[in-house]
């Protein structure tokens, strides 16, 4: 492979956000180590590329390498310090990895990843309620953010704190209005908190997940059994439990459709291997 097809990879998975952790660290050593310096400008973006996949395989030596090449062009770096602290995260020296993340925030407050780097070791290490702290300071100053709102949420929840993860799953609704994984997720959080209140902004939600998107599975079971634990509710009038069980009615009806759709596809699927194979194609016994 020549060293120009090797660089036009990386290129594409740097514009693509995807690491290749294991293919970038065999190309880098057996096609583009020897030849970086043909890379101009675009050496340092690629040795930090190389840098975290070794660092995501467990290649460190191939990682010190390029860290000393990054080190030695950039002194000081801000971005070379980063580099640093994953290394540190890598070895399991977390405090030390903390110390470097904390040292880069006070000189920048705006600096997302190294407070995202900080709320992953924090995660890492069990101190939850640090690390719940730490991602509302990120939040308070990159809003918009929403795998940090899915995160939080996820905190919340493993604390047993509904109501706190629920606002969570608000913000990403507000900022997602169409996103049907959000609406079903927010009425998961209302069924788990129970009463009749959150019961009825379960069953609303589930069903604006379903009509977002119609074979979302998930929010038609989650309908069912938020009807069914709403139904047994002694405060509920007649007419209005009639309407809850019409719409658990509605919803066993659209899975039960679903299932013999996806088993008709099934069957359909099968009959077709079969077709294929009574063909023997490459069977030289039926070329007779």
């Amino acid at each position: 492979m020549h060293w120009e097809e090797v660089r036009d990879k990386f290129r594409i998975w740097r514009e693509d956000n995807s690491r290749h952790s294991e293919e970038v660290v065999d190309l880098w050593v057996n096609y583009l180590q020897s030849q970086k310096h043909k890379l101009g400008d675009e050496q340092w973006m690629v040795e930090e590329q190389v840098f975290i996949a070794g660092l995501d395989c467990g290649r460190l030596d191939v990682a010190d390498q390029c860290f000393i090449a990054l080190s030695k062009q950039f002194p000081g770096s801000v971005r070379v310090l980063k580099l640093k602290g994953m290394r540190l995260e890598t070895l399991e020296r977390h405090e030390d990895a903390l110390t470097i993340y904390d040292a880069i925030i006070r000189e920048d407050e705006t600096n997302s990843t190294a407070r995202k780097r900080k709320v992953a070791v924090l995660k890492s290490q069990g101190r939850i309620q640090e690390a719940i702290k730490e991602l509302i300071e990120y939040l308070s100053k990159f809003m918009s953010d929403g795998e940090a709102w899915q995160e939080l949420a996820d905190f919340y929840i493993k604390e047993g704190d509904y109501g706190k993860a629920a606002y969570c799953m608000e913000e990403l609704i507000l900022q997602n209005p169409h996103n049907h994984l959000y609406y079903t997720r927010y009425a998961e959080i209302k069924y788990t908190q129970g009463g009749a209140e959150n019961l009825e902004l379960a069953r609303n939600y589930f069903s604006m997940a379903i009509k977002l998107n119609p074979i979302n599975i998930r929010a038609y079971y989650g309908l069912i059994v938020s009807c069914s634990s709403s139904i047994t509710s002694s405060k509920l009038t007649s007419s209005k439990k009639k309407e809850i069980q019409k719409l658990s009615d509605w919803a066993q009806k659209k899975l039960t459709q679903r299932y013999e759709e996806e088993k008709s596809k099934s069957i359909k699927m099968d009959k077709l291997q079969e077709s294929l194979n009574s063909l023997c194609i490459t069977d030289k016994s039926c070329s007779s």
